[in-house]
């Protein structure tokens, strides 16, 4: 896609013209934009030409409804299109030991905001995976039928997944209710916060991107950002369980709440991530 393209599509999102739009690193979904408005205002774009209906709009309604709570940094919603997200720009800085306590308070007090179910009024994403945001009154019911039944499907129909590893991973699917741990209201999460959806800016905080939020539990997004490792990971947990002390035997569910991203992984991506899936699972029998 051409930037000339972008800058039609930004423009009309913004209603403002596009003096210059330069493509920067984007991940495996999007494609990335810094652009800069006519109106003298410098923003992040990113696109995607056969998004999925709704896939912009969902995250926008994310965004929004995490920064009603104002308890993390996020990038405010300049427009969204079907195939565009227009959000400010927010200049990157680097990872410090402030910015790590100051995340682990702020998603603390992010998740007790909490939410009016597990689930979401707008549709849901991970990627570009549809997921079902239908409220649910329990996370294990939530987590079964919103989230792993569904992923480990695809998953065993794309051939990603054997027979005996889906075998499996249903045995874990069917305990969900006795290995959940102590039953917890709705948490506002982030969804999908692995290490790359934390934005370490300038202004010496870490902002989050890139959500797909809903009302989960509290655990997800913390077993989320130790998925793939994010910086000064020890002290972003320890300020959260000073601010929001975590159930006893949340560090042996951690495994659990990575089993839907692991899926997720296995669709998208292939590789090795159906096997790490299986062990995963494997701990929880």
């Amino acid at each position: 896609m051409a930037s000339g393209s972008v800058a039609t599509r930004i423009a009309a999102a913004t209603g403002s013209g596009v003096v210059e739009a330069t493509e920067i690193t984007g991940g495996d979904i999007c494609r990335a934009w810094r652009a800069r408005l006519a109106d003298g205002r410098t923003v992040f774009a990113k696109s995607r030409d056969d998004a999925p209906d709704g896939f912009f709009t969902a995250e926008a309604a994310g965004l929004e409804w995490l920064a009603e709570v104002d308890a993390v940094p996020l990038p405010e919603v300049v427009a969204v299109g079907a195939d565009v997200l227009v959000l400010t720009w927010i200049d990157s800085g680097t990872p410090s030991a402030s910015a790590a306590d100051r995340l682990g308070r702020g998603l603390a007090d992010l998740h007790q905001a909490g939410a009016a179910s597990f689930g979401a009024g707008w549709p849901g994403f991970v990627g570009t995976l549809p997921v079902d945001n239908t409220p649910s009154g329990s996370w294990p019911d939530f987590y079964a039928e919103r989230r792993l039944t569904p992923c480990l499907t695809l998953a065993r129909d794309s051939g990603a997944l054997d027979a005996d590893g889906a075998a499996l991973i249903e045995r874990v699917i069917a305990r969900l209710p006795d290995l959940a741990g102590p039953p917890e209201p709705p948490a506002r999460i982030h969804g999908d916060l692995w290490g790359g959806n934390l934005l370490w800016a300038a202004d010496g905080r870490a902002w989050l991107v890139d959500p797909a939020a809903y009302g989960g539990h509290r655990e997800t997004d913390l077993a989320m950002l130790a998925l793939f490792g994010a910086p000064d990971l020890d002290r972003v947990l320890a300020a959260y369980d000073e601010t929001a002390p975590l159930a006893a035997g949340w560090r042996d569910r951690v495994g659990l709440h990575q089993l839907h991203p692991l899926l997720v992984h296995s669709v998208l991506f292939g590789g090795g991530y159906a096997a790490r899936a299986i062990a995963t699972a494997r701990r929880y029998l």
